[in-house]
């Protein structure tokens, strides 16, 4: 039999927060629902009330967001699953962090596998970072001084933009090369990355390379270039992309 997962919903519409509760009933046993809420205030005293192991989070509500409210309860206690009708900036911030979040109207598929992916995990100790990650997302400032978590087998380790030099295919996996001469070995494709990297900043010179942008030394002209990066190393640049990249260089 599965734990018991003590669970929250917040959501300003009362329609969205009714099928949630009946899809959570009828296909994740584990959760108990033990509340549910309609903003920021009566949220913040749920949770406070409550204590759960779970909080199914409305982004945008009538007064305030998912992130006041977050504010509000540092440091966080629970896991989060934000649930929104939005792919935007927030949902970037999100996915920078490794937060799970679900797109209106819930998929039955995505919400279960969300559910599964807490089994075990209710403590884990890198939550927390990577709520406080997300929310230095949402507070602004310079995207270079921005943090994105890294999963690796081991968990998740958490970097500021500037300190990425480099990032190398190495076939299921990618590697980051980073300033302080660390190398760290992530789960994923480099095409995941190249999706989540901010464009500001990091450019796919080549199908094995991206780079960022401010960590370039020199660039060599030829058939697509050469590029020397601040570790020394020298990367060759597609010959298809030569083109974007110089103006990229440029900007």
């Amino acid at each position: 039999m599965l734990p018991e997962i003590r669970t929250v919903l917040i959501d300003d519409e009362i329609g969205s927060l009714k099928m949630l509760q009946k899809l959570l009933q009828k296909y994740c046993p584990q959760i108990s629902v033990i509340g549910t809420a309609d903003g920021v205030d009566t949220g913040a005293e749920l949770i406070r009330a409550c204590q759960p192991d779970l909080v199914f989070l409305d982004i945008e509500m009538i007064k305030g967001n998912a992130f006041d409210l977050l504010n509000r309860l540092q440091p966080v206690t629970f896991r989060v699953i934000f649930v929104t009708a939005f792919d935007n900036h927030a949902i970037r911030a999100i996915k920078y962090s490794a937060v799970d979040y679900l797109l209106k109207p819930v998929n039955i598929g995505e919400l279960c596998a969300a559910v599964g992916k807490l089994s075990g995990k209710l403590g884990e100790k890198h939550f927390l970072d990577r709520v406080t990650t997300l929310l230095g997302h949402m507070r602004g400032g310079k995207l270079d001084d921005q943090k994105m978590a890294i999963p690796t087998k081991d968990g998740y380790l958490f970097f500021n933009f500037r300190d990425i030099i480099r990032l190398e295919a190495k076939a299921a996996c990618t590697l980051f090369h980073l300033t302080n001469g660390e190398q760290v070995l992530a789960k994923g494709v480099i095409k995941e990355f190249e999706d989540l990297l901010p464009e500001a900043l990091f450019y796919r010179i080549h199908n094995s390379h991206i780079i960022n942008l401010t960590k370039v030394k020199k660039y060599q002209p030829g058939r697509g270039g050469r590029v020397t990066m601040e570790d020394d190393r020298l990367l060759e640049v597609a010959s298809r992309r030569r083109e974007d990249f110089r103006k990229r260089l440029i900007k």
